[in-house]
């Protein structure tokens, strides 16, 4: 019978690996290529612009699909 000890490659996560990540994260988030502010406003406007368009059509198309609906499907 033979018994393994533990080698480098299969050690378990110590003390050591929970002060890793925070520093691991602090190192990409300043690695990270952050928008200026400008850049920041045109394209915050330009998502609430097309999350309105897009939400405009979803409700016309629910308007119709309704109006159908109601008036032939169900002749209420």
């Amino acid at each position: 019978m033979s018994t393994r000890t533990p080698t480098t490659s299969t050690r378990r996560a110590g003390a050591g690996s929970a002060t890793r990540l925070p520093r691991e994260v602090i190192t990409e988030l300043r690695r990270v290529t952050w928008p200026s502010r400008e850049e920041a406003v045109r394209l915050t406007i330009m998502v609430l612009v097309v999350s309105t368009v897009v939400g405009l059509f979803l409700g016309g198309v629910d308007y119709v699909f309704n109006f159908l609906m109601t008036e032939f499907i169900l002749g209420v």
